[in-house]
């Protein structure tokens, strides 16, 4: 069962928490709506941080990703706008939480989300150029449900001493989902967060992170910027909040990195 070519599906994974996943997410949603693609995000962590960071109350979130995974809905009609001209979430609740307990003895229940995304283009108007999946800080049926639907994944990496341990265990995740749900499945790109340039360990980490991993990481990288810290907590994504800080660039560009990585990859 091959992957329709359009809306290109990004997961962005990371089981380790505090990494700036979330954060990514949402910043790099903004960022590609910026340069013209329409972009779906679906929040598929019980937090709904992606959520609350775009500015969706839970008054809105009248339904959500918990009902399109237990088979009540299609993701098309949870689907919200944003304050952000182009961009879409499709929003979580804590319900998500129970999920597996609802969906763990149907065949099908590694491949919910891939289903109801095959189903966007006949169900809305709208076309989507990307759909971006935050998944949750585990790897639990959740994010094997995103993976199962994803052409990619963006990996996410503090640079902090612990940066490299775990990373194995989710390549190799990875590879299990290609070898026994989805052969397309890629390693898009590692994306290196909260740089602090000030600190020679986050230059130590960036160093060792590249020569493990070499083009797999992203030229771009992330600085820590207390702008990007400060813009969840007014519902918007660090562009709208200060468009001319160090961290509403540094997406920018990793916004235009993987608009490139892309062109190569469907052109491959």
């Amino acid at each position: 069962m091959a992957l329709p070519s359009t809306p290109r599906v990004i997961a962005l994974a990371n089981q380790k928490g505090g990494v700036g996943k979330t954060t990514t997410t949402i910043n790099l949603g903004t960022a590609l709506a910026a340069t013209g693609e329409d972009v779906l995000i679906v929040d598929l962590d019980p937090q709904g941080n992606a959520s609350t960071g775009l500015g969706v109350d839970h008054q809105r979130r009248r339904a959500s990703t918990f009902d399109v995974m237990i088979g009540e809905t299609e993701l098309a009609d949870v689907v919200v706008e944003t304050a952000v001209p182009k961009l879409s979430i499709a929003p979580s609740t804590i319900d998500l939480l129970g999920v597996e307990l609802e969906i763990a003895s149907q065949a099908d229940r590694s491949y919910r989300l891939r289903r109801t995304i095959e189903k966007l283009g006949s169900i809305r108007e709208r076309n989507f150029n990307y759909v971006l999946v935050d998944c949750p800080p585990s790897l639990n049926l959740l994010t094997i449900n995103a993976m199962a639907a994803a052409h990619s994944v963006v990996v996410p990496l503090q640079c902090e001493f612990f940066a490299l341990e775990g990373l194995s265990q989710l390549l190799n995740t990875v590879q299990q989902v290609q070898r026994s749900l989805n052969p397309e499945l890629t390693i898009h790109g590692i994306v290196l967060t909260m740089f602090d340039s000030r600190n020679n360990l986050s230059g130590q980490v960036v160093a060792d992170v590249r020569a493990h991993m070499g083009d797999a990481v992203y030229d771009t990288v992330i600085p820590r910027n207390v702008r990007i810290s400060e813009a969840p907590s007014h519902g918007k994504p660090v562009m709208l909040y200060d468009f001319k800080s160090s961290g509403s660039q540094a997406y920018l560009k990793l916004a235009s990195e993987i608009i490139r990585r892309e062109k190569q990859l469907t052109a491959a």
